[in-house]
């Protein structure tokens, strides 16, 4: 039996990233802390942002910040219910209490990214077994919707728990010199990747190795979907990878966003798509962005395929959307993205209405 039709009465179906969107996760940055300091953590930020981490490390973020964005996702919550889409949220938690395994202690992060945590691929949903000690926990806030799924028929797996011992990290990375390739923080030690390190086109999946990805959790991904999807893995000129959705994002059949300078060659799999670069940002150089660079405003989220959530003070990305024949849906959002991510980021997308095929 196909994987369409046992999926039939699944409360969990996504294939693609531009399906008309009925039910989605959206999270909550309630009770966000700096994680502590280390090498893995550090991997992925820029030198300014490595500073305010260490200055930082185990305290709450600004409570203004916090409450910014905490009404934007509001905001969010009202635009996707008025377009009939099906909210869920989890509840939130204090990130300030310490948990380990043997050989590590760690305090949380947040629950604002579900993206980097659920990987829906059909009717299946992923726990993704994260590579920051910070992380360990972080599906546990979407548990009771997990079991929820479960119960209704949804296919739920997630990853071999990982140990996240020392082995697992480069404990003497440094970053690159410029022009030379890609050099991760983490090894091959045991399965890791971040949900957000995969993005869907039906039967083909595209997927990138990073500082919170390994080649093994790639693999272990592949194996677990089986031979009806293709797993691509794709090499993008990006000297801090963490999570494509940033620099190569499908937006509907036939269109494809890409980064500027991070995708010097196009997937061979979109030779017969249009491809266009993303505007360059926007976001004013005062505005604090802890984990994530301004290229955030490629991170949409289609409502379906003529509809696109755009950050409200993006002009440049919404005239983009306008010229490719999208409706730019606009939120406030930009006190959000200083948390490190922006719409597609802050969702995960349980139900799209449509069936798995292929589009390349």
């Amino acid at each position: 039996m196909s994987e369409s039709a046992q999926a039939a009465g699944s409360p969990v179906r996504a294939y693609n990233e531009w399906d008309p969107l009925e039910e989605v996760i959206v999270g909550t940055v309630d009770g966000a802390h700096f994680p502590p300091y280390d090498v893995v953590t550090a991997a992925p930020l820029s030198p300014q942002q490595r500073a305010v981490f260490r200055e930082r490390a185990g305290q709450p973020f600004p409570a203004d910040e916090v409450a910014a964005a905490r009404d934007e996702l509001d905001q969010l919550v009202e635009i996707l219910k008025n377009h009939g889409v099906r909210v869920r949220r989890p509840d939130p938690r204090d990130h300030g209490r310490s948990f380990g395994a043997p050989g590590w202690t760690s305090t949380g992060l947040y629950d604002a990214m579900p993206r980097d945590l659920l990987l829906v691929i059909g009717e299946h949903i992923i726990e993704a077994p994260m590579a920051w000690r910070s992380r360990y926990f972080a599906s546990s806030a979407y548990r009771p919707l997990l079991k929820e799924y479960f119960r209704a028929g949804a296919r739920w797996s997630a990853a071999p728990r990982p140990e996240l011992s020392d082995e697992l990290y480069v404990e003497d990375w440094t970053d690159q010199p410029e022009g030379e390739p890609f050099r991760s923080v983490i090894t091959e030690f045991e399965p890791t990747f971040d949900a957000a390190d995969f993005i869907r086109c039906g039967r083909d999946i595209f997927a990138q190795r990073s500082h919170v990805t390994n080649m093994m959790g790639i693999e272990w991904v592949r194996q677990l979907i089986g031979a009806d999807y293709q797993v691509h893995v794709v090499e993008l000129a990006d000297d801090h990878p963490m999570h494509i959705d940033a620099s190569l994002m499908p937006l509907a059949p036939g269109k494809v966003l890409i980064h500027p300078d991070r995708v010097p060659e196009v997937p061979s799999q979109f030779k017969d798509w249009e491809v266009r670069r993303a505007p360059s940002p926007v976001i004013p150089d005062g505005h604090p962005l802890y984990m994530t660079s301004k290229w955030i405003n490629m991170n949409v989220l289609m409502l379906d395929e003529t509809h696109m959530l755009v950050e409200a003070e993006d002009r440049p990305m919404q005239e983009l959307a306008e010229s490719w024949g999208i409706t730019p849906v606009l939120c406030p959002f930009r006190n959000f993205n200083s948390f490190g991510g922006s719409f597609h980021c802050a969702t995960t997308d349980v139900r799209r209405r449509g069936e798995l095929r292929s589009y390349l």
